[in-house]
């Protein structure tokens, strides 16, 4: 039971798409309409007297005296926030978010389209221009050579992407990026984002395919107040914003209320201003240095709700969104699924891998500094998005420099110029080829860590001749052995993830931790292989909507019997997320054995599921997930269609065509079954999962050599799945070959000692056949594992007579 959940979810991990800053992507260019009454009513002579008359505008125009909440809330664009607050407006102007989207002109194109040439996987692409207009001669969603306009840049530096228009309202992102660094540094070159890889038209990386799509991988972080607007029936976009980069609103909120409120005479004016959030957790705040350690401390609590660091995770977190009714100052749970923390993006300790775009939000939320309540413009100015002050400026804002630059702290006095903050707490790590982020975790540094569980270290990433021994040594000279740090949690989930045998009991320290930070303990919560009830209750209790919904991921596998008492409070969560969440997890009781008090919760808190996948029918994933409601809700006619429109969108969509196997298996239909794995895997042939699916239909269909042929393919293929392995072994032990099945169970115990399942069928082939030496070891390791279990431990008695 324990790995088929752990299984399930590192399926579902993968089949969800990251939603963010894309590679390429493509599509025709959006419906450039603004929303604001108020910005129209203007009009072009209105608006220039407006920029050129600054605060005197907002004083001398309208003297309504109506309360601004009665004014509709609309968005009215950055020029019109400009006539008052020019300072801001001139920051924004040299800002990455002012460039993050543009079109595509003379002005904002940086790339080299003097008939410029790039070779990649047996293809010539061409950079040129005709008639005024930008194109690209490449390969498109057929393979064959063709023309596209590039009607779009997407970001500045270090690099730029260019997006082209289809007819069906899709915008897509080319894969040939254009290098922006100066060319002493590499740059000012064309460069392709999988430069390791082939990717051709068949590949889902492809420029053309669904996973380069700027209508949903990065239109809401690119341009302000966008609504995908997708046509399930057409299968079209029609893809608007209100203003086409980052502007004022994309953080501040619509403006129209503010704006209404600089009309008012003063005794009329709402305390609020008219704005959707007051940004104002910094206000009169100082970090005063502590006379003894000359540590900083906030001179006042942090609030529990972080409005700011909320704000700008929306577009610096991984996440999904579930609704396009964002608002500042709320929780980002409220309308996106954050990603935690999981082995294909982070290592143990908490840190971002290399080309895994994590963004910043997780580690941040990690760091000792957003515990102690540092927000983004602690740092960075809100406008600009530049740091306060150059180099090591922005650290001694709060960190006293006689303490911080000295050498009994940086320990280099011999180097010239001695290493910088960032470069010890901030370690880069590399995304789409140049594009060089720090580490947000802002941890010490600790080699002791990478000799036990091969995380990384800013040590060796200087000094890359030395092993990570030599640097845990170093640091202990300097800094004495207990030199933890904030980040305390490595080991945890380096027991997690490698199947240990106190992986149980390390997570659930983690989660009981008062210190850990609350997206770690979602985390550990996540991972969990046997979730205490206890545990459990306290978590879904908590303060935090991450751990809540960590909470509600320990629960995904168990008996509905064991969870709906627990998780069915939540269907009543404050936070949308976090409802939504648990309607998926209790679909699972058909509504005839939902209790009658809580059925009511249950329809709305699904319908918000619904509508969240619905959001996002332009994805598989999402189809494929309202699939999986749907049939066990009892509709599987409905659910087969949703399976069905997944396998549409992506033919080579695993999960789509491995439940739906499984729905037809339920409705005794496994011919169907398996012409929808053959077909699927006519576009994934390197899937695993479809492999072992397909090996499951066989065997219930009697076709056992056939059936072996299709579960030895995926364990082969994945040998990180020990579920693979394990029913390949039970499938040739059923055939009669067991010194064959226990050749497979040793093999893949090699990779996974602590595999539960695979300890047991070993255990019991090499009692069937005799070895009592063998079933001694492995009876022993499961006593290792499973302490205080009788059964195991009188067979331990029994093997050694």
């Amino acid at each position: 039971m324990t790995k088929g959940r752990k299984s399930r979810r590192r399926q579902k991990a993968q089949a969800q798409p990251k939603q963010g800053h894309s590679a390429p992507a493509q599509r025709p260019a959006p419906t450039f309409r603004l929303r604001t009454a108020a910005l129209l009513a203007i009009g072009a002579g209105a608006l220039f007297f407006l920029l050129a008359s600054g605060l005197s505008w907002f004083k001398t125009s309208g003297t309504s005296s109506q309360p601004t909440r009665g004014v509709e809330l609309s968005f009215v664009g950055s020029q019109v926030c400009s006539g008052c607050h020019q300072a801001e407006a001139t920051l924004w102007q040299t800002s990455q978010h002012r460039h993050a989207m543009d079109h595509a002109n003379d002005t904002s194109v940086r790339g080299d389209f003097n008939n410029a040439a790039f070779e990649y996987a047996g293809t010539r692409s061409r950079f040129f221009r005709q008639d005024g207009k930008f194109l690209v001669e490449t390969d498109g969603p057929d393979g064959k050579l063709a023309t596209f306009e590039v009607k779009y840049t997407f970001g500045v530096e270090p690099l730029q992407q260019y997006l082209v228009e289809f007819p069906d309202g899709r915008i897509q992102a080319l894969s040939i990026a254009w290098d922006t660094r100066p060319k002493d540094q590499g740059g000012q070159r064309w460069f392709h984002l999988y430069p390791d890889a082939a990717v051709t038209s068949s590949d889902p990386l492809h420029w053309t395919r669904l996973n380069q799509n700027w209508n949903f991988m990065c239109a809401e972080c690119h341009s302000t107040d966008v609504h995908k607007n997708y046509d399930v029936a057409q299968d079209r976009f029609a893809t608007s914003f209100s203003e086409i980069s980052i502007g004022c609103e994309a953080c501040h909120g619509a403006g129209s209320r503010h704006v209404a409120w600089a009309h008012q005479k003063p005794g009329a004016r709402d305390p609020d201003n008219g704005l959707v959030v007051r940004f104002d957790e910094r206000s009169g705040i100082t970090w005063p240095a502590d006379a003894a350690t000359m540590a900083p401390k906030r001179s006042a609590p942090p609030a529990t709700s972080r409005k700011e660091v909320e704000a700008c995770g929306r577009c610096h977190a991984r996440r999904g969104q579930l609704s396009e009714d964002w608002s500042p100052g709320k929780s980002l749970s409220e309308t996106h699924r954050v990603s935690l923390l999981d082995r294909q993006r982070f290592h143990a300790d908490g840190q971002m891998r290399d080309d895994e775009e994590t963004y910043n939000y997780a580690s941040f939320k990690q760091s000792k500094m957003f515990a102690k309540g540092v927000t983004c413009s602690d740092c960075h100015d809100p406008h600009s998005a530049a740091l306060k002050a150059p180099s090591d400026g922005v650290c001694v804002q709060c960190h006293a420099p006689v303490k911080y630059e000295s050498t009994a702290h940086r320990q280099h006095a011999n180097v010239s110029p001695p290493p910088s903050c960032p470069s010890c707490h901030m370690p880069e790590r590399r995304y789409m080829v140049v594009d060089r982020r720090h580490d947000h975790g802002f941890r010490i540094p600790r080699p002791n860590l990478s000799v036990q569980f091969g995380t990384p270290n800013s040590c060796n990433d200087c000094h890359r001749d030395k092993p990570a021994a030599w640097a845990a040594q170093q640091v202990e000279t300097w800094f004495g052995p207990e030199r933890q740090g904030f980040q305390t949690y490595a080991r945890a989930f380096h027991a997690a993830w490698s199947e240990a045998a106190d992986a149980q009991a390390l997570l659930a320290a983690v989660v009981g931790s008062s210190d850990a930070p609350g997206i770690v303990r979602a985390s550990a919560l996540a991972e969990l292989p046997a979730p205490d009830a206890d545990l459990l209750r306290r978590a879904l209790s908590d303060p935090d909507p991450l751990v809540r919904l960590g909470a509600l991921d320990a629960l995904e596998g168990l008996p509905a019997d064991q969870f709906w008492m627990l998780a069915a409070p939540q269907l009543a969560d404050p936070v949308r997320g976090v409802r939504i969440r648990t309607a998926e997890l209790l679909s699972s009781v058909p509504p005839s054995r939902q209790p009658a008090a809580d059925r009511n919760k249950f329809t709305q808190a699904a319908a918000e599921f619904v509508a969240a996948q619905k959001l996002n029918a332009d994805r598989p994933d999402a189809r494929t997930a309202l699939g999986n409601f749907l049939a066990r809700q009892a509709g599987a006619a409905e659910a087969e269609a949703e399976y069905r429109a997944a396998l549409r969108l992506d033919p080579s969509f695993s999960p789509a065509a491995v439940n739906l196997s499984d729905l037809y298996r339920q409705l005794g239909r496994d011919g169907d079954g398996e012409r929808i794995l053959r077909e699927t895997l006519s576009s994934s042939g390197q899937n695993a999962s479809l492999h072992h699916a397909l090996g499951l239909v066989l065997v219930r269909k009697k076709r056992t050599d056939e059936a072996l042929g299709e579960l030895r393919q995926a364990a082969e293929l994945d040998p990180g799945q020990p579920r693979y392995a394990y029913v390949y072994a039970v499938g040739l032990n059923s055939s009669g070959r067991r010194d064959d099945a226990l050749a497979v169970l040793r093999t893949s115990l090699q990779a996974h000692p602590n595999d539960r399942d695979t300890l047991s069928a070993a255990l019991a082939l090499s009692r069937e056949k005799g070895d009592s030496a063998s079933a001694l070891g492995y009876a022993e390791q499961l006593s290792r594992l499973m302490p205080g279990n009788r059964e195991i431990e009188d067979l331990i008695k029994q093997l050694k007579q």
